[in-house]
């Protein structure tokens, strides 16, 4: 893993028990303590990434949010094995390339 956002948010949910979730913010203020609101951003768009791929759980109040349509206060856990088949199936279908 490269990307120095998704291994920080994958370390601090490393350490919790299981459908224990983080905020975003732990993960900015690890990465950058004196400017973590300028990491935030980024953060949370690691996190849909990861949400796409079914890697992540973002929720609110709890509940998995739609990754299309979200806002307010949230947090990050890791998915249930239902939550990651839903977030692939939501992916769109690789094309196979033509080689004729």
């Amino acid at each position: 893993m490269s990307d120095p956002i998704e291994a920080a948010i994958f370390e601090k949910l490393s350490v919790l028990g299981p459908g224990k979730s983080i905020e975003p913010a732990e993960v900015a203020k690890a990465l950058q303590p004196e400017q973590w609101q300028r990491m935030l951003p980024k953060v949370r768009t690691a996190a849909l990434g990861l949400m796409r791929q079914g890697r992540l759980t973002i929720t609110k109040k709890g509940k998995p949010v739609d990754p299309e349509n979200f806002r307010g206060v949230t947090r990050l856990r890791l998915p249930t094995e239902e939550e990651t088949a839903l977030a692939l199936s939501r992916r769109p279908p690789v094309e196979e390339a033509d080689d004729d």
